[in-house]
């Protein structure tokens, strides 16, 4: 009897050493993400993408989180994304990396890491990058658990602090991209609100204190333009390539932050492009003889206009004190719906004083 209970015992303990084996035998991804405090990007991926890959892959994804909250640590990141051949205007974060692989921004994180891990953990597993950039930066061989990663977040309690951000700053030490376009930024919010500000009382009194006769011929050409600037953001954002900005702004970083969509769904690009459609339409309606809605159709005009500069402004402000990062195609598009607004002013008021001279009658 003594001998079948001893193996019965070694049964069950051998039953119980296999799983710990093979779980100590199964392979682990092991990531490394450059992030900072603040950034709506990096806290989109860690609050929606990490959450699903931790249940999903436990213990087999690990990943190691570097905070970006000094200028030495942002030279880093230049550094170590000019070794894997990117250049500083196309730098931005989360920047994550595993194995030679690197993914920028929260939709190439969301689109693409559950794919690389499941690639890697079919060969076997990843270790940490070996950029020698990065060598002293990471943990010791022996990996942290995932579960833990949250905890990490909250306590900083990472040799190196590790972060998550949105527009890693400038070379130069100052805030991202506070330089680059911030101060055109800040001169054409001011110049929004003084529009809209100036339109209001203009309406509510019913005095127009200047106009022109070519503003109201403006208005469509106007429309053309920003159907223009509104449909090479709209290839921007759903084809998700690299903005053209030239010297002025961080187009990309805009382009590839959460606010780039309405709901997450909606491209801003797209709903420029059918406001702009929307005044055109407005404006020609105004133009004929088509009883009451071409009477209205100018106060339809300046209300779209109206609209359209408001939304310019809290999306101006998004990219001066939430994304810190400038796109001069936003800009441009601002300056034209304002100007659109200040010159459908006219037709408004005019439209106004036919319908109280009718309401006379």
């Amino acid at each position: 009897m003594k001998i079948k209970q001893l193996s019965l015992l070694f049964i069950l303990l051998a039953l119980c050493i296999v799983p710990v084996r093979v779980q100590a035998q199964q392979p682990v991804v092991h990531a490394v993400m450059f992030w900072m405090d603040g950034c709506p990007h990096c806290e989109d991926v860690i609050q929606n993408v990490l959450p699903p890959l931790r249940e999903k892959y436990g213990g087999q994804f690990d990943l190691f989180m570097i905070e970006v909250n000094s200028q030495e640590d942002v030279d880093l990141l230049y550094q170590v994304a000019e070794s894997y051949g990117i250049p500083k205007e196309g730098t931005g974060v989360p920047f994550l990396i595993v194995g030679d692989q690197v993914l920028i921004g929260s939709d190439q994180v969301r689109s693409q890491l559950s794919i690389l891990v499941d690639d890697y953990l079919t060969q076997g597993g990843l270790d940490y990058p070996t950029n020698p950039l990065l060598t002293n930066l990471l943990p010791a061989p022996a990996p942290l658990p995932t579960s833990e990663l949250v905890a990490q977040l909250q306590v900083e309690s990472t040799p190196e602090p590790v972060s998550v951000s949105s527009p890693v700053v400038e070379a130069s030490g100052e805030e991202p991209a506070k330089n680059n376009g911030f101060t055109l930024a800040a001169v054409v919010m001011v110049f929004m609100v003084l529009v809209t500000l100036y339109s209001l009382a203009s309406l509510v009194i019913g005095k127009l204190y200047f106009h022109a006769t070519w503003m109201d011929i403006a208005i469509p050409i106007l429309s053309a333009i920003g159907l223009g600037v509104a449909f090479y953001l709209i290839y921007v954002e759903t084809q998700s390539v690299e903005a053209f900005c030239g010297p002025i702004g961080d187009c990309n970083s805009v382009q590839s932050s959460s606010y780039a969509k309405i709901w997450g769904i909606l491209p801003v690009g797209l709903l420029g492009a059918m406001g702009y459609v929307a005044i055109l339409a407005a404006w020609f309606v105004g133009r004929q003889r088509w009883g009451w809605l071409s009477t209205y159709a100018p106060v339809a005009l300046f209300g779209m206009a109206l609209f359209g500069t408001i939304f310019s402004i809290y999306l101006t402000y998004l990219e001066l004190f939430v994304i810190y990062a400038v796109c001069i195609w936003c800009i441009s598009s601002a300056i034209i719906i304002t100007l659109q607004l200040l010159f459908s002013l006219d037709g408004a008021l005019k439209a106004f004083v036919t319908s109280e001279e009718e309401d006379l009658e």
